[in-house]
């Protein structure tokens, strides 16, 4: 196939419901976490089940550029790599970060913590993604980090002149993304003395920061949250350092919610291997909610299964999963009833705006779609198929993808952007529904 982003994706509606089991690949927001953490340690680490996608290879990529030694077998999914203990070899670099959030944010710290003079930048969409709030919070612990960016003053471009983090006390807005939290909480341990990081406000995609807690500890670093008066604040005895260690990476809850949601749209059943209700990720989660619209959910230490057609719409905050709002979506369309999706406001700072884009393509597609602040309440209708539009958002492609199982004439444009986390979602969905997606230049 040839430059897969000049071409369309679709599914054939299917007949029956589907009935299947996969397994998706491995976790991308714990592999950029224990990335961080292996690259930063004291000796050498093995990750297994790594995830290869774009925005791990940018985060791989960037260590790499700074000198870490890397061995990554792609077919074992797993990745050995030298740590630097908190310097890395070649202390300067401009590095390309493309679209990846995770990247750029915990990069930018960790970085922070060193000595050296780093650039980091991205894609268009990059440099007016936020990460003044990160910005802000780092220079409260001695960091000298700062925008470059001449139109959105608190987006990337960002300028590292690191000399090392004093430590001490500083604060960080919960409501935009919990990445810019869990970006100083993994650098604090290379501060100069002991570390307090306080939450202003309501503290979004919580179960992110409890996933960078746990990851931390694997690796030696033991952080404390405590509410006092001044609300939530996260606590590192510092100065401490990483230890390499062999770490095994989850399969990925997010993409698992596709399989869950094709289940749910055509009545079947889908079961992904490898994944529990005990997993690090919130967005496990997503299996529950949609027991609540009528599906069946059985579970055991190594599966999810979901089954059956989710009937019924309804009302439900998404905050601490709202990287599964757009799956949601796909399903709400076929549920009897409205669907309202609430707390996800900090949805329209991701890759793209992934409550007012989401709404513009669902009423496309032929639904009733009310847009709020915090979310959007979809009104199923009768749908038509469309060429739908992916915003170079994965999730958008990934999640809209869905509603071909059911309509026919829908396809997604630029498919390709899947790369960004799951490059080989349409291939793996397509054998699931035991039929190849078919591609047509668009």
């Amino acid at each position: 196939m040839s430059e897969m982003g000049a071409y369309a994706v679709s599914f054939q509606p299917v007949l029956q419901p589907i009935v299947g089991r996969v397994t998706v690949p491995g976790s991308k927001s714990i592999t950029n976490r224990a990335l961080i953490c292996a690259a930063m340690a004291r000796g050498t680490s093995v990750l297994s089940g790594v995830l290869e996608s774009e925005d791990t290879r940018v985060m791989i990529d960037a260590w790499i550029a700074l000198g870490l030694s890397v061995h990554w077998d792609r077919t074992a999914k797993t990745i050995e790599i030298t740590g630097c203990n908190g310097q890395p070899p070649i202390p300067k670099g401009e590095l390309h970060i493309a679209n990846s959030g995770t990247t750029i944010r915990f990069l930018t710290a960790a970085l922070a913590a060193t000595r050296g003079d780093y650039t980091l930048d991205g894609v268009p969409r990059m440099r007016e993604r936020p990460i003044g709030d990160l910005i802000d919070g780092l220079r409260e612990l001695g960091a000298n980090v700062f925008s470059t960016n001449p139109t959105h003053r608190n987006c990337p471009p960002v300028r590292v002149l690191a000399n090392g983090i004093r430590g001490g006390e500083a604060s960080v807005a919960g409501d935009v993304s919990s990445q810019f939290l869990s970006g100083m909480m993994m650098a604090s341990p290379f501060a100069d003395s002991p570390v307090a990081i306080r939450v202003i406000g309501d503290l979004v995609s919580k179960p992110y920061v409890d996933m960078t807690i746990a990851v931390m500890k694997s690796f030696g670093v033991v952080l404390q949250a405590t509410i006092g008066a001044n609300g939530l604040q996260y606590e590192v005895d510092s100065p401490l350092s990483y230890t390499g260690c062999n770490y095994t990476i989850e399969p990925d809850a997010s993409a698992a919610s596709y399989f869950f949601g094709a289940a749910a749209i055509t009545g079947g059943t889908m079961r992904v291997d490898g994944l529990s209700f005990d997993a690090l990720q919130g967005d496990v989660q997503f299996a529950t909610v949609l027991g609540k619209m009528g599906c069946h959910v059985t579970s055991g230490d190594d599966f999810i299964e979901v089954s059956g057609r989710a009937s019924t719409g309804i009302d439900i905050d998404m905050n601490a999963i709202s990287d599964t709002v757009q799956t949601l979506a796909a399903v709400a369309l076929f549920a009897d009833g409205p669907t309202r999706v609430r707390g996800v406001a900090h949805n329209r700072h991701k890759e793209t705006d992934r409550i007012g884009d989401l709404a513009c393509e669902l009423r496309r597609l032929g639904a009733a779609v009310e847009e709020h602040d915090d979310g959007l309440t979809i009104h199923p209708r009768l749908l038509v198929g469309q060429d739908l539009k992916t915003y170079r958002d994965h999730r958008m492609a990934m999640s809209l993808s869905l509603v071909g199982l059911k309509v026919p004439g829908v396809r997604i444009l630029d498919p390709k952007c899947t790369e960004k986390t799951y490059p080989e979602y349409f291939e793996h969905m397509g054998s699931v529904l035991k039929q190849t997606p078919k591609y047509d230049a668009s």
